[in-house]
């Protein structure tokens, strides 16, 4: 599935992407003498650097379900809810590919 592998190709390209900005914003702390607890900008650091990682585990995350998505493809069950067998609605499936359950089974659990 075409949208499934440009999806992924995107999740890992922005994984890498923000690797790199975390390294970046450790190596710039490193650096400095000053901690993040006494340095004016330290707040500011340590922010950066929590909101990259929260980014990228966030895209860590979009990567494991479009494996997943990946793996139903591969083994014949992309489409099928989870839960109840059915089949998940095509317009669930172009809006949200990595869709595992059908809308009543979504619903249900919320």
């Amino acid at each position: 599935m075409a949208a499934l592998e440009a999806e992924r190709a995107d999740a890992t390209a922005q994984v890498l992407d923000l690797d790199r900005a975390v390294a970046g914003v450790v190596e710039a702390s490193r650096d400095s003498n000053a901690d993040d607890e006494h340095d004016p900008e330290g707040a500011t650091i340590a922010f950066e650097r929590a909101q990259a990682i929260a980014v990228r585990d966030r895209q860590r995350s979009r990567l494991r379900e479009v494996d997943a998505a990946l793996g139903r493809v591969a083994d014949g069950t992309f489409g099928r809810c989870e839960r109840c067998g059915c089949e998940i609605a095509p317009g669930r499936l172009l809006a949200r590919p990595t869709s595992h359950t059908c809308v009543t089974c979504a619903d249900a659990r919320r």
